[in-house]
């Protein structure tokens, strides 16, 4: 099963590289990972996403909680949570390409952020299977280059991961 696992760490250097060596010291994968500061500055929220059994992600929580960065973890698939991941798609537009790229900008409620005569450069947010149906609906001869954020994501309502 797919997790999503919020963590406050220390914003410290190698504090990403213990958690990361964490994951490949145990043979775990991450599928993505998104790090940045939060509004206070020594301290950093990573969103990182994996796949496991209950076991595993449990083991994985427990590991984490030993690491000395690590502050506080939420897994963010045990409770209603809002999940978004950034897509910036470059691809060919001339001709009749440019009227089709600009209609499924539309269709998916995307954003050009750069033209020029032969690309646009189309930035879309999403959850996962947004941004998945977006990138097969475009013909791939079209497709040029991409790039996603990972998962970024909040519980819902009153669950928040703050000290």
């Amino acid at each position: 099963m797919r997790h999503v696992i919020s963590l406050l760490i220390e914003n410290e250097s190698g504090a990403l590289s213990r958690v990361a060596g964490l994951f490949s010291a145990r043979g775990y994968n991450i599928e993505t990972l998104t790090v940045a500061p939060t509004e206070d500055g020594s301290m950093s929220r990573m969103t990182l996403v994996t796949s496991g059994s209950d076991d595993i992600i449990e083991q994985i929580t427990k590991q984490l909680n030993k690491l000395v960065d690590v502050i506080k973890i939420l897994d963010l698939s045990e409770i209603p949570n809002i999940e978004r991941e950034l897509l910036l798609v470059k691809v060919r537009a001339t001709g009749a390409a440019r009227e089709e790229m600009k209609r499924m900008t539309d269709i998916f409620r995307a954003h050009i952020i750069d033209v020029t005569d032969v690309s646009y450069v189309i930035e879309l947010t999403g959850n996962q299977q947004k941004l998945d149906a977006f990138i097969a609906a475009i013909d791939p001869a079209l497709l040029l280059e991409t790039v996603r954020s990972g998962a970024c994501g909040l519980g819902r309502g009153e669950r928040v991961l703050k000290l």
